[in-house]
């Protein structure tokens, strides 16, 4: 099968950063589905395993992790798919990546691909979809249901990029929260808006500084996206007593946890691996995610985040994508289709 792989960590540009390879087809066992690759999406986990992690001996490091496609094989185990079915999936950072013609895959991490939106559209959305519905709902514990003091008041730094780009949405349609996204160029402003944000502030200034020129003293809700450490002591002061902050980035400096005591904040990571990295318990909860969201999709309710299609899957192509993440200016998600 055809796939693009490296030997060392390399900066993007380097010539052998990304290469296309040829390895043999995998075999699915157990609950493995064996997946035809349409269609995949470039996400900043990508750039970063890609320029830390080298490829153990002379075996080629395949990684990638967000993909659409058809089911080709099933384990002996597998009973959620069958072959023919058309499936969405982020994959595990423990196994081998979806940059490639086939690909093996748990079924308890998959979804049904939404039936109304093309391959290109539905890998735009599982890695993000699946971090921003664990951040909400399961460690910020964002509910449809007002408390005594009113709606809850969400807080989404980064609101252009590929999480927060579907979190807006999610928090949108599924809660009664005054959603503010931070942006700071007119482009990023008006695609937060569009993707559900009722106040967009620029990150460029004093969080806090910002909330109050809009008229809103303090958030109970701080999805931190990017940039943590550049913002924490603002959203510190952003904080409601006993809010919540989650974050997905690693800050370039170790964060104190000492200022939230004062107001009783909590401090939540999110990774959408975890459950797949350990093969927990609930694992399934993440199938089960996946298809809640293509009914979403399918009612009109959420839409694809897919912002560029940089075409065929190749080492060319997905070095241009590598570079647009690592610019920073990259707007919701980037999508490669078909070998």
């Amino acid at each position: 099968m055809k796939a693009i792989g490296y030997l060392q960590a390399q900066p993007i540009d380097h010539p052998e950063s990304l290469l296309d390879i040829t390895l043999p087809d995998p075999q699915p066992q157990g609950r493995d589905l064996l997946v035809e690759i349409k269609a995949v999406a470039v996400n900043p986990v990508d750039v970063k395993v890609r320029r830390s992690s080298s490829a153990e001996g002379d075996a080629h490091k395949v990684i990638g992790w967000d993909a659409s496609g058809v089911v080709k094989a099933v384990g002996d185990q597998a009973s959620l798919f069958k072959p023919g079915d058309e499936v969405y999936y982020a994959g595990s950072i423990a196994r081998p990546g979806t940059n490639s013609e086939l690909h093996l895959v748990d079924e308890r991490i998959v979804g049904r691909k939404p039936s109304n939106i093309g391959f290109a559209e539905a890998a735009a959305l599982p890695l993000t979809a699946i971090t921003a519905w664990e951040m909400l709902f399961e460690r910020l514990e964002i509910g449809k249901q007002s408390d005594s003091a009113g709606p809850a008041r969400l807080l989404v730094v980064g609101a252009a990029g590929g999480v927060g780009s579907i979190m807006l949405q999610l928090a949108r349609k599924l809660t009664d929260a005054v959603i503010i996204g931070t942006a700071s160029r007119q482009e990023t402003r008006d695609w937060a808006l569009a993707m559900g944000a009722h106040h967009v502030i620029d990150h460029r200034l004093p969080l806090h500084e910002e909330l109050q020129r809009i008229g809103i003293d303090s958030v109970t809700h701080v999805a931190s996206l990017t940039h943590t450490e550049k913002h924490y002591s603002s959203i510190v002061e952003a904080l409601a007593p006993q809010g919540r902050l989650a974050l997905i980035d690693d800050p370039s400096t170790p964060i104190d946890i000492m200022p939230l005591k004062r107001k009783s904040l909590s401090l939540h990571w999110e990774m959408m691996f975890t459950r797949s990295l350990y093969e927990t318990a609930d694992m399934i909860e993440q199938h089960r995610l996946l298809n809640r969201v293509a009914e979403l999709v399918e009612e009109g309710a959420v839409r694809t985040t897919l912002k560029q299609n940089l075409g065929k899957i190749n080492a060319e192509n997905l070095k241009r994508a590598h570079s647009l993440i690592e610019s920073d200016a990259a707007i919701g998600k980037i999508v490669l289709e078909g070998f």
